[in-house]
């Protein structure tokens, strides 16, 4: 899909992604996050979206995937508490903004073509065959470098934290 193929679309694509926002979280603020997210996600991988393919349905699940990722992301930076408390404590603010610094030093390690399949696989949650077609990449070269992309995460984060 090329770049004025995509802005011509961009705004009713928008309104589908904010309402499955909205339909998941209730609220306008955290569909707005949803919303951006996703397009962003489009945006940044529109050159693998193939413009005979429905977008629309693509775009849709990108902002399931979104939502997800964010709902986690808050629920795993929350404290579990017994008694419901909600607020962060200094120490586990810090915790929490070391643990994503890691995180995203971790992931700058992967090469841009390693980047671009694990994101494509783990946060847009696209099939191994979706990523074949939109990549062109055969689809067991796929399997081996998002593979490949996760282990050398994984080996990274666990030296990382001990130590």
């Amino acid at each position: 899909m090329t770049r004025p193929e995509f802005e011509q679309i961009a705004a009713q694509l928008r309104q589908k992604v904010l309402k499955t926002g909205l339909d998941f979280f209730g609220n306008r603020e955290d569909a707005e996050d949803a919303a951006q997210d996703t397009m962003v996600q489009l945006w940044r991988y529109l050159e693998h979206i193939d413009a005979e393919r429905n977008v629309e349905t693509l775009a849709v699940r990108v902002a399931k995937n979104c939502c997800v990722s964010i709902y986690r992301k808050r629920k795993s930076l929350s404290p579990t508490l017994s008694q419901g408390e909600g607020v962060l404590t200094p120490q586990e603010q810090l915790e929490a903004k070391d643990t994503q610094r890691m995180l995203d030093e971790t992931l700058s390690l992967l090469k841009p073509r390693e980047r671009q399949l694990f994101d494509m696989r783990a946060l847009m949650a696209l099939s191994v065959d979706e990523i074949t077609q939109q990549t062109g990449i055969p689809k067991p070269s796929v399997t081996a470098m998002v593979s490949a992309a996760r282990k050398k995460l994984f080996t990274e984060l666990k030296r990382r934290m001990k130590q």
